[in-house]
């Protein structure tokens, strides 16, 4: 294995190290808070984390959004992570260079969620006021650390076209 790959699955690697921090550490807290008689008072405190978010939209019936955090966020860094082993197991076949292409396509999928939560804090930072307050956990940082990293594995990973293919 050239030493392009190898680095690659050792980012691969550290990547699935960041994922699980990144999915069930706080994400966002969101603070909203009210002066009432001279005293702050704190309407809501939630602080979720991708699993919890997914969960609490799904319970709340918001079972689309669900299913997008769903995807991007769980379905797809795992299966990126699990067609590694075949497309390292079937060196030089057609079948390991077409799941290369398609995990080389579905990695910027991943971004997506990092995108969306950032915007989100982005959003509520702007517009808000003394009584809201939005501030990023550990959680996004670990996840942001996955998307990069991992999409970092998957573009110094190279496997070459089987002979004869184009």
């Amino acid at each position: 294995m050239p030493p392009r790959n190898r680095l690659a699955l050792l980012l691969a690697l550290i990547s699935l190290g960041l994922l699980w921090p990144g999915l069930v550490q706080p994400v966002l807290t969101i603070k909203a808070t009210m002066e009432m008689f001279g005293a702050e008072r704190v309407l809501s405190n939630e602080t979720r984390s991708v699993v919890s978010a997914i969960q609490s939209l799904h319970s709340s019936g918001n079972n689309f959004v669900a299913g997008l955090i769903l995807l991007f966020s769980v379905l797809v860094p795992l299966i990126k992570a699990a067609l590694l082993v075949p497309i390292f197991a079937m060196r030089r076949s057609a079948t390991s260079y077409r799941l290369y292409l398609f995990v080389r396509a579905i990695s910027k999928w991943s971004m997506a969620d990092v995108f969306a939560v950032g915007m989100l804090i982005a959003l509520l930072a702007a517009k808000g006021t003394a009584n809201l307050s939005a501030i990023a956990g550990p959680g996004f940082y670990f996840f942001a650390s996955y998307c990069l990293v991992s999409n970092a594995a998957f573009q110094l990973l190279r496997i070459d076209p089987p002979h004869g293919a184009t």
